[in-house]
């Protein structure tokens, strides 16, 4: 198992009340995005929509970007986002972010 089922249902329950909330995008996911749609996107983002995919998806948020062209839906993994220290839910959620990847790291090195 990569998550615990039962914080991690905890969590995506108290993040849905509080939607929308803002986030910070990574890079690497603007990278990605301006890649597949020849966009420049901003930092700064929306989260609209909280799902949990299963152990294997983790928590998936739905993105809104200010002045985004398009009317595609960008989903991304909790994991490639970061939220204001104001945000109530801002540890809780960096502590789900860095649990997830340290497993995933764990289990990547015993399946090459």
């Amino acid at each position: 198992m990569i998550d615990d089922i039962e914080k991690t249902m905890v969590l995506t329950e108290k993040m849905q009340v509080a939607l929308p909330m803002g986030a910070i995008a990574t890079n690497e996911l603007r990278r990605t995005l301006q890649n597949e749609t020849n966009q420049v996107f901003p930092r700064e983002c929306t989260v609209t929509e909280i799902r949990y995919m299963g152990d294997e998806g983790g928590i998936a948020c739905h993105l809104t970007f200010e002045g985004s062209e398009t009317e595609n839906v960008f989903v991304a993994s909790i994991t490639h986002l970061t939220f204001d220290r104001k945000n109530p839910f801002a540890r809780e959620i960096e502590l789900y972010c860095n649990h997830r990847i340290k497993r995933l790291k764990k289990l990547n090195h015993t399946h090459p």
